[in-house]
């Protein structure tokens, strides 16, 4: 499309010796009509239940339907165009329907959408404080309360791009505190470092233990019980298994909801043996790590604050946009 972002209604461009018009905004006019067509369809908080999740199509039939094909003549009227933005709504799934079960998160409410769009307009990074000072105070408080929410007295966190990646910083970690030195001399010439985790757990265990070089052979799957929970008992008899064969164990998941039973692992007996073995006991609450806020629910998270790190995505169930993902540790 051959949009302008200022000056008239209709803007000359020549080509080839040929003057022709393409359609052009004047300041904040396309963002308007963003935010109309927002309000419009009820992009966010509750939606109409007799509204369709989505109006599906199968792929080749939606890629002519929105004829997204670019070529030098654009768009000649803002008809045209105000149709293509109503076409991608239109054919987008609304996560934020009472009908919409596919995946582990939900749409977004006012204040969340607000927040992104303020972000997105800002156009900055919070990697340093140069770039984003505000950014960068406001990340630090909301970690600091949530610290505390979970239950520790002390610690830090960094917000990043999904559990995926919050749950490798925790392996990360948990081999930088076995040995600094791994840093600098790498995997070589020790005994296989060992990750357990249930039989339930999200693949990015196996994922992290791929790309960081453990290999799957090293990540132990520590078999659920019929609730698919994972109990004290079953690591305590993983781990035995794993001393026999000369590896050494370092690292243990355990899943706050996981994603097909939405189970909650045993993390006070948990707790105890990786205290007693000295091993890194994670977290993975990505899903269920919300119910630290539920005066009903709180119980099932029993035992986290013994944990040394956790994920959580509140993108799952507070309506925050996504990727919201936070990772925590117990100590700064």
């Amino acid at each position: 499309m051959a949009l302008q972002a200022q000056g008239s209604k209709k803007h000359p461009v020549v080509e080839n010796g040929v003057y022709r018009e393409c359609v052009s905004y004047s300041d904040g006019e396309l963002l308007q009509k963003v935010l109309d067509i927002v309000k419009k369809e009820k992009l966010y908080g509750k939606v109409d239940e007799y509204k369709k999740v989505v109006d599906f199509r199968q792929p080749e039939e939606l890629s002519k339907i929105l004829d997204l094909n670019m070529c030098r003549d654009g768009c000649r009227t803002r008809g045209e165009i105000d149709e293509v933005l109503e076409r991608i709504v239109r054919h987008s799934v609304r996560t934020q329907h009472p009908h919409f079960f596919n995946q582990l998160y939900g749409g977004i409410d006012e204040v969340g959408l607000a927040g992104a769009w303020l972000l997105e307009a800002l156009n900055t990074n919070q990697h340093t404080y140069e770039v984003g000072p505000a950014l960068v105070v406001t990340e630090f408080r909301v970690v600091e309360q949530l610290v505390k929410l979970f239950g520790w007295t002390s610690g830090d966190g960094i917000f990043c791009s999904g559990g995926s990646l919050a749950n490798m910083y925790s392996i990360v970690l948990a081999r930088h505190h076995l040995d600094p030195d791994i840093k600098k001399k790498g995997l070589f010439g020790r005994k296989p470092l060992v990750i357990l985790t249930s039989d339930q757990s999200h693949y990015s265990i196996t994922k992290a233990a791929f790309w960081l070089g453990f290999g799957l052979d090293n990540v132990v799957s520590v078999v659920s019980d019929t609730n698919g929970v994972m109990t004290g008992e079953a690591v305590a008899e993983a781990l035995e298994k794993v001393k026999k064969e000369g590896k050494q164990p370092f690292y243990v998941n355990a899943t706050a909801g996981t994603t097909v039973f939405g189970a909650f692992d045993e993390l006070e007996a948990i707790a105890e043996i990786c205290a007693a073995e000295k091993l890194w006991m994670h977290v993975d609450a990505c899903w269920g790590g919300a119910t630290v806020l539920s005066s009903k629910h709180r119980h099932l998270l029993k035992g986290i604050e013994r944990a040394d790190s956790l994920a959580w995505n509140p993108h799952k169930m507070l309506c925050a946009p996504l990727p919201c993902s936070v990772f925590l540790v117990k100590n700064e």
